[in-house]
This record gives C-alpha cells, sequence and structure tokens, in this order.
C-alpha cells in the first residue's frame, strides 16, 4: 500500500491497514442507518475506527465528517459540548473543526479539555483556523505565529494537526510570507500540514507554484458549500481543487441549519441563533429545496440532515464535511450521512430543485 492511501489509517503506532477494520465499520454505520434507535456495536475506540480518508498528500487521516466546534462556548456550554464529542468518538469520528475566534477561543479550551480528559489526543485530528482573531489579526509573519502559539495553549496541545490559513477577514499581503511562517511552524513541530479559507483559486495557483520552490503545500480547503450555496466552490474553486489534489472540507454544510428541514416558516425561528440567516431561505428556492430533500429522505428513511451530508460527500473532491451538532442525538442523524449513497436519480433530483 503506498503511504497517503485512503485505506491507510495514521495512528500512534505507526500506519495501520484500514481494510480489515472497513467491514465492521461499514456495517456498524449501515446499522445506524437503519434502526437509530437501536442500540449501537462497538469495535475497538470507535464504531467507524476503521472509515478514514487521506487528506490531500499529508499522512492526516480523517473520519469522513468533521465536527465543528463552532457553538462550543457559545450556544452550547462544556458539558453539553463534552456530550456530543463523545458521542462523535464513539461513533467513530476523529477530526474537530474549530477557529481561534469561535467564542473567542472557549471553542478550544473545551476540545483541548475534552481531549485531555478522553486521553484521546493522539487518536484526534486537530484541525484549526487562525487569522480572524482581533488580537493577531491576519496571516502576517507575527500574528500568525503568536496565533497558532495561542491556539496551542488553549488546546493544551504541543501541535496543530491541520492549520487552515484564514484570509477571510483581513487582507493578506503576502502569500509567501505567510507560506514562509507556515514552513517555520512545521519545521517546528507546531503544525502538521496547511489548509487554507479564504483564498481564491489564483492565490491557491501561486501557492502551489511556490511549493514548487520548497514552501509547504496547502493540502486541503474550506470553502461554504451546501446544497444551497454552491457558487463558491462549483467553478474555478473546484477545478484548481481537483488540478492539486486538495482535500475539499466544505464548512456551513447545513447552511445555518436550513437543510436539516426543521425551520420551515420565519414564524418558527424567533428564536433560532441563526434566525436572520434562515429568514433569508425562507423563499422559493428554498421551498424547492425542502420539498426535494422531503422526497429523497422518504424513499431513503433518512434524516433530511443526513441527505444533505451525503449530497456532499458525492461530490468530486469531497474528503469530510464540518458540521455543527447541539446534542448527541444530532451527531447521530449526521453521522447516517457518511453511511449513504445517493443514486444518480437523487442527485440530480436535488440540484434541479435548487438550479
Amino acid at each position: 500500500m503506498e503511504p497517503g492511501s485512503p485505506h491507510e489509517r495514521v495512528g500512534a503506532h505507526g500506519p495501520v491497514d484500514a481494510r480489515a477494520h472497513l467491514d465492521v465499520a461499514t456495517q456498524a454505520i449501515q446499522t445506524v442507518a437503519a434502526h437509530p434507535s437501536a442500540p449501537l456495536p462497538t469495535q475497538g475506540p470507535g464504531v467507524g475506527a476503521g472509515v478514514r480518508t487521506a487528506v490531500g498528500g499529508s499522512e492526516l487521516a480523517v473520519f469522513p465528517l468533521m465536527l465543528g466546534g463552532a457553538e462550543f462556548g457559545w450556544n452550547i456550554d462544556r458539558a453539553a459540548a463534552f456530550a456530543v464529542l463523545d458521542r462523535y468518538a464513539e461513533l467513530g469520528g476523529n477530526a474537530l473543526h474549530t477557529s481561534d475566534r469561535f467564542g473567542a477561543g472557549r471553542s478550544e479550551f473545551i476540545l483541548g479539555q475534552w481531549a485531555a480528559s478522553r486521553g484521546v489526543r493522539d487518536d484526534i485530528v486537530f484541525a484549526v483556523r487562525v487569522g480572524a482573531h482581533p488580537d493577531n489579526p491576519g496571516l502576517g509573519s507575527v500574528n500568525l505565529v503568536r496565533a497558532v502559539e495561542a491556539s496551542l495553549e488553549r488546546l493544551a496541545s504541543d501541535r496543530i494537526d491541520l492549520l487552515y490559513l484564514d484570509a477571510s477577514s483581513f487582507p493578506l499581503a503576502s502569500l509567501e510570507d505567510a507560506l514562509a511562517t507556515a514552513e517555520w511552524l512545521v519545521e517546528k513541530g507546531k503544525v502538521r500540514a496547511i489548509g487554507a479559507y479564504g483564498l481564491t483559486p489564483e492565490q491557491l495557483v501561486e501557492a502551489r507554484i511556490l511549493s514548487s520552490a520548497g514552501y509547504p503545500r496547502i493540502e486541503a480547503v474550506d470553502v461554504p458549500y451546501n446544497l444551497m450555496r454552491r457558487g463558491e466552490y462549483e467553478g474555478d474553486m473546484r477545478f484548481v481543487a481537483g488540478a492539486q489534489g486538495l482535500a475539499v472540507t466544505p464548512s456551513h454544510a447545513l447552511e445555518h441549519g436550513f437543510l436539516s428541514g426543521m425551520h420551515r416558516s420565519r414564524l418558527g425561528i424567533g428564536h433560532s441563533v441563526r434566525a436572520e440567516q434562515l429568514s433569508k431561505l425562507m423563499n422559493r428556492r428554498g421551498a424547492r429545496a425542502l420539498k426535494a430533500l422531503d422526497v429523497v429522505a422518504g424513499e431513503l428513511e433518512l434524516p433530511h440532515a443526513a441527505v444533505a451530508v451525503a449530497w456532499l460527500l458525492a461530490q468530486h473532491g469531497v474528503v469530510a464535511p464540518i458540521v455543527n451538532a447541539f446534542t448527541a442525538s444530532h451527531v447521530d442523524e449526521l453521522v447516517r450521512g457518511v453511511g449513504v449513497r445517493l443514486g444518480r436519480a437523487h442527485r440530480a433530483d436535488l440540484a434541479r430543485a435548487v438550479d
């Protein structure tokens, strides 16, 4: 098996062939899909422990669904977050995504405390965006180093596994300087692999040219993408990501919860933390999308959220959508999407509904 194969799991004791675990993991996920209330079988550290996908050309391998920490320390307290994290790990999840600005850093504190209390740091991939925190804004060399050091302290970790360079909030003065600093961070063992958020397709091309001169390669790209929000990825970004072999880890997988099917009218979102975003989707296009999801979810006997995840995983280049969950039951619904392969007709019906 070649290093970096999608079937290779990198663990504390080196590469492990995941083929031996794949049948057990797949069967377990299918059991969850068919019988959501039934007790879950266990195998090793988690049900889906052998289900791993390579992150670009790096040595990282992740469960095909990243658990986001955007709500931790903001809308979810420590105890509720721990329950969500425990359930995700029980189902085989190993990739936790956050940003140094989520909850003003509280998200990182919670993730670090959970990993330490459960003794699972070496089994977890911490994926962290930096560059948008007001204390260390942008990706200039000094602020980038300070941001990483601050995140490491909050995570109680000696390394960030996948560092997303976040260029979405502040102007990027020099991509070359940012990559040079990232190279130093990798050499010091503070970062294992580099990703990007907010870079344009042209900047990703520039980054690949710089990598040929010895700078670290960008291995993953985080871009907002879902059934309702397709323009930012489909087009030049998808072409560049495919040409470079980037792992696409789309954020906003449920479009602020709209694709969960739980929000149908403006009257029902008055107390939602995403009320403003959700209200913009309450139109004819949104209604068509929900109607199409109703049909597919009904035919497959799946929650709407699972169908939304399955749709993303069926798209070219998508390795692991980033999802947020408020409760352990939300995690159950979302993970069911990992074990589902949408047919061509279902994918076409969903796409046609929002075109």
